[in-house]
């Protein structure tokens, strides 16, 4: 019987080091998918602030940040660099990104 015990223990311990793995790797990812989201509203703020896409910089990076499934936190737009952070929640915890873009200086 020390031996089944032993097994049981070692396949438990297992299967916990497996699940809190796979939680990190899965908030790495949502981390990235963020990150992405942040991206393609700066980058849509910036372009709508350079005349390139019409409409308003802050609406155009807010509905592009709801497809990617996040809020906006904050839009700030200084002449055609625009700086934005995002939010989503990973399970209970909050988490945000933020991105700025524009031309280069």
């Amino acid at each position: 019987m020390p031996g089944a015990v032993l097994s049981a223990g070692l396949v438990g311990s297992a299967a916990v080091l497996t699940v809190g793995l796979l939680s990190v790797a899965a908030g790495a990812v949502f981390g990235q998918r963020l990150a992405g989201t942040a991206d393609a509203a700066a980058l849509a703020a910036a372009d709508t602030a350079s005349g390139a896409v019409i409409g308003v910089p802050c609406v155009r990076a807010e509905e592009v940040a709801a497809s990617g499934g996040a809020a906006i936190e904050s839009c700030d737009v200084e002449g055609l660099i625009a700086t934005v952070t995002v939010s989503a929640r990973f399970g209970a915890l909050p988490a945000a990104a933020s991105a700025r873009a524009g031309p280069p200086p």
